[in-house]
């Protein structure tokens, strides 16, 4: 992976120069540089550190944290000031309580030691944050890589983007020609790793093979609303809706796919709507096709979604870690592709790729009903694509 530094960064430096004020968690999806991120932090910090990775559950246990954190304690004893790293720490069943207990240790004993935790299981790293070291973590996240990271670090264009995504580690695998190399890696080293061990193997999950077709589906289907009826009867599945809205819930945890919900001011309404599929990485999306670059390029209405999916990546990824929330509209055949919003602060956001012809959306109806701080139009006619997704979500709302 390339070495060059995430804007992201420095939020994690700043932080670990506060000196041992709180646990820093990096929260994350697989193979978006969080170890690289961590070991580069580590370094400029310029002092001693150790570095250790709890990936092999079935090897490590609460006794196994407790000899790398004592290692460690003597690092930041003999030299003043340590940093520990901990990698996949949701690996290891009840480790919160254990780094709670050293933790305070070292708080009474005024040992120096500052610690970096790294999860890709929000969901088991939060439970943990939550039961046992509240108020004494914060949590950054670390999204999918950016078209403005991809397009500095690997010279990327807006195309090459909307096609392949935003992994790095794949960058030299993404060949416009034969791309077979890098669906095999994404689909074999991401995917399913991130299905198999941050999932099912920690998550009871009682229809695997349920929840492997939902995303498929996700991906398919990305930048379309579909029924939770409809999604069963196209997964040939006599399971329920509950059992669904639960596995896009792992899912959208996991940063894989995200089932938007239909915008309206009682939160009831919201949620009992039929979800929008979105990925968080267009190379989700492209990976599960059987047609190359060039057809896709050709195909307009899926050429569209993938421009609108992209779009809906980026403000997926920018309000992680935020209190906004992102929705999708629609009153009968009237829609808006995204709805944002910020406690009253709302914005519609449309997509256009430049393949349709414009013609009136759903928005002039969601401001009369709604009456939307902003409207953002995306595409020729309005903000252009690459723009957009070049620059920070807050440049488009403030």
């Amino acid at each position: 992976m390339n070495m060059k530094k995430r804007p992201v960064f420095h939020e994690v430096l700043k932080r670990l120069r506060q000196r041992r004020k709180f646990i820093q968690v990096l929260l994350g999806p697989r193979q978006v540089g969080k170890t690289t991120l961590a070991l580069q932090a580590a370094k400029a910090l310029r002092s001693a550190y150790h570095y250790v990775s709890a990936d092999l559950a079935t090897l490590q246990n609460l006794a196994w944290i407790e000899q790398q954190w004592e290692i460690a304690r003597s690092l930041a004893k003999s030299r003043k000031k340590a940093l520990l790293i901990i990698d996949e720490v949701q690996k290891i069943p009840h480790w919160s309580e254990t780094i709670k207990s050293l933790w305070d240790e070292d708080t009474r004993n005024r040992v120096n030691l500052s610690v970096l935790v790294l999860g890709s299981s929000p969901w088991l790293v939060q439970k943990g944050l939550s039961e046992s070291l509240a108020g004494r973590f914060e949590i950054i996240p670390i999204t999918h890589w950016s078209y403005a990271e991809m397009h500095k670090v690997f010279g990327w264009s807006l195309d090459k983007f909307l096609y392949f995504g935003g992994y790095p580690g794949a960058a030299s695998l993404a060949n416009m020609t034969n791309p077979s190399r890098w669906i095999n890696y994404i689909n074999e080293s991401l995917i399913e790793t991130t299905i198999s061990r941050d999932i099912l193997l920690m998550t009871q999950v009682n229809k695997p093979a349920l929840l492997r077709r939902l995303f498929q589906l996700g991906c398919i289907y990305s930048g379309q609303i579909l029924s939770y009826i409809k999604m069963l009867g196209e997964l040939q599945d006599a399971g329920n809706t509950t059992t669904l809205a639960h596995y896009l819930d792992l899912l959208s945890g996991a940063g894989l796919v995200q089932g938007l919900q239909k915008f309206a001011k009682q939160k009831v309404r919201q949620k009992g709507s039929s979800p929008k599929f979105c990925v968080f990485n267009t190379a989700l999306m492209t990976a599960q096709w059987t047609i190359s670059y060039k057809q896709a390029k050709k195909d307009h209405a899926l050429w569209g979604r993938l421009v609108e999916s992209a779009v809906g990546a980026h403000l997926l990824n920018s309000i992680r870690g935020t209190q906004m929330e992102l929705f999708y509209w629609r009153e009968g055949d009237q829609e808006v592709d995204f709805i944002l919003q910020h406690g009253k602060t709302v914005v519609a956001i449309e997509v256009k790729s430049g393949f349709e012809s414009f013609k009136k959306s759903g928005v002039d109806l969601f401001m009369e009903l709604f009456k939307p701080s902003k409207v953002l139009l995306i595409g020729p006619q309005g903000i252009p694509v690459e723009e957009f997704l070049k620059s920070p979500l807050k440049k488009f709302l403030d």
